[in-house]
């Protein structure tokens, strides 16, 4: 029972920097509870992998390849960031913000990243 409204994707060229939102329907980082938000992305052909991710206690997991590019952040709510600079072509993929909430999944729409010059 949440949904995901993400925004901030488009056409960068490489180098170029880019900053996700994502917005949850329910106060995710306010109540008591193992709660997070992140993000994965699903490039043409390839398995989705998981991007960043923030917990309730603001523990954060990046995967290796954009360690030192990407930061995920969080306000006090149900809203997630991901600043995402020096853009590579190989970023280019469809971003999914996903959360759980009381123990179950959910996912955004995706949003399009697109890195080419």
């Amino acid at each position: 029972q949440v949904q995901l409204v993400e925004s901030g994707g488009g056409l960068v060229q490489p180098g170029g920097s880019l900053r996700l939102s994502c917005a949850a329907s329910r106060s995710i980082f306010s109540i008591a509870a193992n709660n997070a938000m992140g993000w994965y992305r699903q490039a043409p052909g390839k398995q989705r992998e998981l991007v960043a991710l923030i917990t309730t206690g603001g523990a954060t997991n990046y995967a290796d390849s954009v360690k030192g590019r990407f930061t995920i952040s969080r306000d006090n709510k149900n809203t997630v960031y991901l600043q995402m600079n020096s853009l590579k072509p190989e970023d280019t993929a469809v971003y999914y913000c996903t959360a759980r909430w009381d123990g179950t999944d959910y996912w955004g729409q995706g949003t399009q990243v697109t890195v080419s010059s």
